[in-house]
């Protein structure tokens, strides 16, 4: 049977008069995918937040790799990572510099063999020794996941990884995501973007209104709405779709 990565039972959480969570579960088999889905405002970030034990709950509980988040946070901390919307990366170092200070801070042996490692792994070799400020936000979102993933942590938290990137980018994010949990990291992915959790989720629960409203795979949500009337038209490519077409065969010349 597979083992559970996180478990949260009951989660609450409010600010000042307003009830953000009002008893949020849900449960995470290590080595998947899970996708919180919910609209801005839903409390996608109060939950991550509670996990990764930047916030004390008002209720329930949130046990991570066997440790409860609040009576244990040390040993939660060491089997985790966060990566939050926007990069949390040293605009005035390099690249490699980012990752050597990030090895460094954890106390890991050979910080230099780490950077180097990382970079090749995330496809930033040729801009190691350019200064953060100069990426572009796809190379400054695969750096700042590659500094999450320096120490090798159990359990990953992705909130909201690709807000604000373009197509490309976005992709090269899943292709990262989808590699992490065939490593066997867990991940917890917040989005807002339902075609991002399609893509990646082995599982997707919905969070409305500080609530759980629906969770399953792909397949079994589907099962909860009708069945669409068949008809026969022409199927019309997405925006997305042709541009990356379009892109791919210039590269491909």
């Amino acid at each position: 049977m597979p083992t559970k990565s996180i478990q949260v039972k009951g989660l609450q959480k409010s600010y000042k008069q307003h009830q953000v969570l009002k008893g949020v579960d849900f449960e995470v088999e290590k080595g998947s995918i899970f996708a919180l889905l919910g609209s801005n405002g839903a409390g996608k970030t109060t939950v991550v937040k509670i996990l990764t034990t930047l916030l004390e709950p008002d209720g329930g509980t949130a046990v991570i790799n066997g440790f409860d988040v609040s009576s244990k946070p040390d040993q939660v901390r060491q089997a985790i990572s966060l990566t939050g919307q926007f990069a949390a990366v040293d605009e005035i170092l390099t690249g490699r510099e980012n990752l050597i200070m990030i090895a460094r801070l954890r106390y890991l042996k050979n910080p230099r063999q780490i950077a180097d490692d990382m970079l090749k792994r995330f496809g930033l070799t040729d801009a190691a020794d350019r200064r953060v400020s100069a990426y572009s936000g796809g190379m400054r979102r695969r750096l700042d996941i590659a500094l999450s993933l320096v120490g090798k942590p159990q359990i990953i938290f992705l909130d909201e990884p690709t807000t604000g990137l373009d197509p490309e980018a976005r992709i090269e994010v899943w292709k990262i995501v989808k590699e992490l949990a065939d490593g066997g990291t867990t991940v917890l992915l917040t989005t807002q973007y339902l075609e991002e959790a399609e893509q990646l989720a082995d599982r997707i629960a919905i969070l409305h209104e500080g609530r759980i409203i629906a969770s399953g795979t792909l397949q079994e949500l589907k099962t909860m709405f009708p069945a669409a009337k068949v008809e026969y038209i022409e199927k019309q490519p997405s925006l997305e779709e042709i541009f990356l077409a379009i892109v791919g065969k210039k590269e491909e010349k």
